[in-house]
């Protein structure tokens, strides 16, 4: 089948970055929400020490023993800082770590979300507000926290990204999350404005679904999958952080030098199409797409 019939074509298999010329040559990255190997975090933290960054891994209560398992694996030395995002003073004193570790920061990601179970699953209507406030202040105030934290140590300037899901539509069954994640990307549109004059750049990635152990909690993740598939121009593999992990190495770069309240999507081209017409064009009725049915 030709990509003209509507097969997807695969994306190309990219080269390694040259080891002469690394993106992130004696940067210093703080890198959260590392569970397992295969949370998009983790990717992101490879992509960094890949790029020739030094990284710094945050963790909590029951996940840290999860990310001091993938800190060894990704063959970083330092210990795993504890930062739980509803902890202001654990944000601060990540910060006061960083200080004495390196002196100073060079970019940051957030990879931070939760939201209690009686916030998704069609709950919309009747999710308690405890609920709802604890995803807000997890999921998208925390990025407040974290920057305004950090940004003391950007004194030459820097970049913090965060992750979303686009959430200038509504989505099956993701609920309070939705809203949740509106509010965390208009917070990196104010933080953009208020830091900028620092020269710390604030984006977002809107990535595609991707199989990771926070992606469980979401019961719709299996159908959008299906939909990803079918409609993605691109195509888009569930299993595969990498795209996402590059587009963090891109915005962490000085190649973003000028990018800022920016969220880039990265999800095979998904969000730019429209509803998907069953099975292919050249089966449909003759007439279907005549004159007479083009707009004015």
């Amino acid at each position: 089948m030709s990509p003209s019939q509507g097969a997807p074509v695969p994306m190309p298999a990219l080269p390694e970055p040259s080891p002469s010329l690394p993106l992130l040559a004696g940067r210093r990255i703080l890198v959260s929400g590392v569970l397992t190997p295969k949370s998009i975090a983790y990717a992101i933290a490879e992509a960094c020490l890949r790029g020739g960054a030094e990284v710094a891994l945050t963790s909590f209560g029951r996940a840290m023993s999860l990310t001091e398992r993938s800190a060894r694996r990704l063959g970083l030395a330092g210990p795993v800082l504890e930062m739980d995002a509803s902890r202001p003073d654990q944000m601060a004193a990540v910060a006061a770590s960083l200080r004495e570790r390196w002196g100073g920061l060079d970019g940051a990601v957030h990879a931070i979300g939760f939201a209690p179970d009686d916030a998704l699953g069609g709950n919309f209507l009747t999710a308690p507000w405890e609920s709802v406030a604890m995803a807000m202040q997890i999921s998208a105030f925390s990025l407040k926290t974290m920057a305004v934290e950090l940004a003391p140590l950007m004194s030459r300037g820097g970049s913090v990204v965060t992750l979303t899901f686009d959430a200038t539509v509504a989505w099956p069954l993701y609920d309070w999350m939705g809203p949740t994640k509106a509010a965390l990307e208009a917070i990196v549109r104010y933080l953009a404005r208020d830091l900028g004059p620092r020269r710390i750049r604030v984006n977002s990635i809107a990535a595609g679904p991707l199989e990771t152990v926070a992606a469980r909690a979401i019961p719709s993740l299996t159908g959008l999958k299906s939909a990803w598939r079918q409609v993605a121009p691109l195509g888009w593999d569930t299993g595969d952080a990498g795209p996402v992990a590059d587009a963090a190495l891109f915005l962490l770069s000085d190649l973003a030098r000028a990018v800022t309240g920016e969220m880039l999507h990265v999800d095979g081209g998904y969000h730019s199409q429209g509803a998907r017409v069953p099975g292919d064009v050249s089966e449909l009725p003759a007439g279907f797409l005549s004159a007479e049915d083009a707009p004015a």
